[in-house]
């Protein structure tokens, strides 16, 4: 029982890394192909949008581990709710990095004034903030030595996915559609965590 237990994790980490590793690996590929017309007219903008989204989509991925615990009882989910995250980091670190280098040129003036000035560039930035500690003590050896403090700096998250989707909201110029989703799918999620599913209530 426990090797099948044991097998099972192990296929769904390796599942989880191939849903959460194949859009960067698509992206590479077609940034690669052809001189990089596989990107399109804009490469720069394919990019920041790609890997924003997929920031967010895994961000959202995250929430969703505990209520699919709690409601569906799917407990093997749960190791994976670090994978989910450290993948939106790695996203939205490249989604930033993207903006930094090839937008603004490293010009950290002009980051400066874009995150006073400018309300979108100010959530994601504070997004990628709140995500950073996540990140960085993600370790179980970080756990141990946070103790109940670790559970408490990872309510982070929900500032996290708050920020980004205000970002997504506010970047967009005409179709607000598919962030209003996107917000809509994280309020419910942030719900659905605060609720007690009724076979778990104490009587």
């Amino acid at each position: 029982m426990a090797s099948t237990n044991a097998t099972r994790r192990r296929a769904v980490r390796a599942g989880a890394l191939v849903l959460g590793l194949t859009p960067l690996l698509s992206l590479v590929w077609r940034g690669l192909s052809d001189g990089g017309s596989g990107l399109g007219a804009n490469p720069v903008e394919e990019i920041t949008h790609e890997t924003g989204e997929w920031g967010l989509r895994l961000l959202v991925l995250t929430l969703a581990v505990t209520p699919a615990r709690r409601w569906l009882g799917w407990s093997w989910l749960a190791p994976e709710r670090r994978t989910f995250g450290l993948l939106a980091f790695l996203y939205a670190s490249l989604h930033f990095a993207t903006y930094l280098l090839l937008d603004l040129d490293l010009d950290f003036s002009a980051l400066a004034e874009d995150i006073i000035d400018r309300p979108y560039i100010t959530a994601g930035f504070a997004a990628l903030l709140a995500m950073t500690p996540l990140a960085m003590t993600s370790t179980r050896a970080a756990m141990k030595r946070l103790g109940t403090r670790w559970i408490q700096l990872h309510r982070l998250t929900y500032i996290a996915a708050g920020a980004a989707c205000l970002h997504f909201f506010w970047g967009v110029k005409a179709d607000l559609l598919e962030p209003a989703i996107y917000a809509g799918i994280t309020a419910a999620l942030l719900g659905l965590r605060a609720i007690t599913p009724s076979r778990n209530r104490p009587r």
